[in-house]
């Protein structure tokens, strides 16, 4: 029968190189997704955060008069990468234009015209989209009135 080595017996070195290695891992971890979560921010949302919060309560009522036009549009990407709207109540001769960007990823952003199709209420863009995830930021401007809304695609 061999005989037995005698085990190594663990020492200080071990324990620094368990720490090092394991906190390095998690190091690299939270690296990683913080330069994943960096590069999936396109920006700021207002320049100065004071400022927009003056102008906050002028933004509520102008969402408020918007809502009173009782004007409702549903946006839906086709086969053939246009953009088809649905408009409930608005106005014929209405200018239709929509701003799109991507939410997360690659910094894409397009500008969009629309025409009227034959069927009333329906309009069409005039330039295809790639496919993906778009938000949408419609805007449709009548007689000096303005409608906003935002949506996903």
């Amino acid at each position: 029968m061999p005989a037995k080595r005698p085990a190594k017996p663990f020492t200080g070195r071990h324990m620094l190189a368990i720490f090092v290695i394991g906190f390095g891992i998690v190091a690299a971890v939270n690296f990683y997704m913080a330069s994943l979560a960096v590069g999936g921010f396109h920006g700021i949302v207002v320049e100065n955060s004071y400022v927009a919060s003056q102008k906050f309560n002028s933004w509520l009522e102008e969402a408020r008069k918007e809502q009173a036009l009782g004007w409702e549009v549903g946006a839906a990407r086709t086969g053939d990468g246009h953009v088809i709207l649905e408009t409930s109540v608005v106005p014929e001769g209405a200018i239709l234009s929509a701003e799109l960007r991507r939410p997360l990823g690659d910094r894409e952003f397009m500008h969009l015209d629309f025409a009227p199709m034959p069927e009333a209420g329906r309009y069409r863009s005039t330039v295809e989209i790639a496919e993906g995830r778009w938000t949408v930021r419609l805007t449709i401007a009548h007689a000096g009135q303005v409608f906003r809304q935002e949506s996903e695609l």
